[in-house]
């Protein structure tokens, strides 16, 4: 067994988490990255080969699309401009928040996912009690580091980042009480995973922009948030110990759970962004921009019908085997592809290569699929080791302060170029 077949499993999850986040990008905010998030799920259950794990593929698809959709209220528009700055102060502080920012994603997106994983009927998993915690730990945090002290990120916009670090870090309080570190290991690597990610992508946006490469570089960041995440919530996963669960998901908790991921998370994401108001605003500079819209909105909502119609009529017997997931996961991912297409306006002739690419990347998750040739780590573990995790920040922290001081040095200043401190 070899690393090479160990590696090619994970990177099946980081092509799918990369391209549904970069997917997400047409989308935005919680809606979203929760539809990212549960794509990341799948990938997860399907590449592990787990036959216990594919009866809780709909309710590792919600927790991942919860943990990951969580953290897309996070505002980070200005942080991006912040890393873009031309001095060094403040490129440092935009990609250092922007590895706090990713690292808040996945630190809910994997922690959820291996709570679900951990949960057994010899040691449930107390959701309400955890739900509550994460939710008081939320307001605490923003109260005292927002309101009391007054440490914002990314003033004058949303410091929802708040929130969600106090979330995060009652998630890991309430997994440390339980003993459950297989949890914290996932919910570390895929934190480091995601913001490596972020901080990353804006460095290669930086760099795009200013070397003119006719590309969305913007999606360059969100597709290397989705690939370095993907990598470390896998990583996480895969190399930790799990406990066998052979009892039968209650068919009530995956009714709902396939409610909230083929119902509940399409609909907002159609009001919010594919209704025929959004698409002639969003649509404006194209001919015949009110019959696109038109068009585009009735595409998408007998797309996103027939979508919820065929898994539900293929999965509602509640036996799920690696075809379901597979199932499951093309078509969720592939209906995603087609409605970026939809909301850029395919339907006016519109379409721009990055939306080409996410294509070439499920042919080749497919590819990957098909091919099978991935392994178990030899060496998985419970262990938690806070020494080395110290050491992997401090070099993420010089890796960090490194790209940011050759940014400043490549260009001498960038469009959307923001200060968050004034250097004389």
């Amino acid at each position: 067994m070899g690393f090479k077949k160990q590696t090619s499993g994970i990177l099946i999850v980081a092509l799918s988490l990369a391209t549904a986040w970069a997917i997400r990008g047409q989308f935005g905010h919680e809606q979203g990255a929760a539809w990212a998030g549960a794509i990341g799920g799948l990938a997860v259950v399907l590449v592990s080969k787990r036959k216990d794990w594919y009866d809780k593929m709909i309710l590792v698809a919600l927790a991942a699309a919860i943990g990951w959709g969580a953290g897309g209220m996070i505002s980070y528009g200005m942080v991006v401009g912040y890393g873009r700055a031309d001095n060094f102060i403040n490129a440092f502080y935009g990609l250092g928040m922007l590895f706090v920012i990713g690292s808040l994603f996945g630190l809910l997106g994997g922690g959820m996912v291996g709570m679900v994983l951990d949960s057994t009927p010899q040691k449930k998993v107390h959701w309400g009690a955890l739900l509550s915690e994460m939710v008081a730990g939320a307001l605490i945090s923003y109260f005292f580091l927002i309101e009391q002290i007054g440490f914002k990120m990314t003033p004058p916009r949303s410091e929802a980042w708040a929130l969600i670090l106090g979330a995060g870090l009652a998630m890991l309080w309430h997994m440390a009480r339980e003993n459950r570190n297989s949890p914290i290991r996932a919910a570390v690597f895929s934190a480091f995973g995601g913001g490596i990610g972020f901080a990353f992508g804006n460095f290669l946006q930086i760099i795009g922009t200013t070397m003119e490469v006719p590309f969305n570089m913007w999606n360059v960041m969100e597709y290397s948030v989705g690939f370095f995440g993907g990598c470390g919530m896998a990583y996480g996963i895969f190399s930790s110990i799990w406990p066998i669960d052979e009892t039968k998901t209650k068919k009530w908790a995956n009714w709902m759970a396939l409610f909230v991921l083929l119902v509940f998370i399409p609909l907002i994401v159609y009001r919010e962004s594919l209704t025929y108001e959004h698409l002639v605003q969003r649509l404006g500079d194209l001919p015949s921009v009110e019959s696109v819209a038109l068009t585009s909105t009735i595409f998408a909502a007998v797309l996103l019908i027939l979508m919820a119609a065929i898994l539900i009529w293929k999965l509602h017997l509640q036996r799920y085997e690696r075809k379901e997931v597979a199932l499951l996961l093309v078509v969720y991912l592939s209906t995603y592809g087609i409605l970026s297409y939809v909301v850029t306006g395919i339907f006016a002739g519109h379409m721009v290569l990055n939306h080409h690419l996410y294509i070439v990347n499920i042919i080749l998750i497919f590819l990957l699929l098909e091919k099978g040739k991935w392994v178990s780590f030899e060496s998985a573990s419970r262990k938690i080791n806070s020494k080395k995790w110290i050491i992997y920040l401090m070099l993420t922290t010089i890796t960090i302060a490194l790209l940011a001081l050759f940014a400043v040095k490549f260009h001498d200043g960038l469009p959307g170029g923001q200060n968050r401190f004034l250097i004389h």
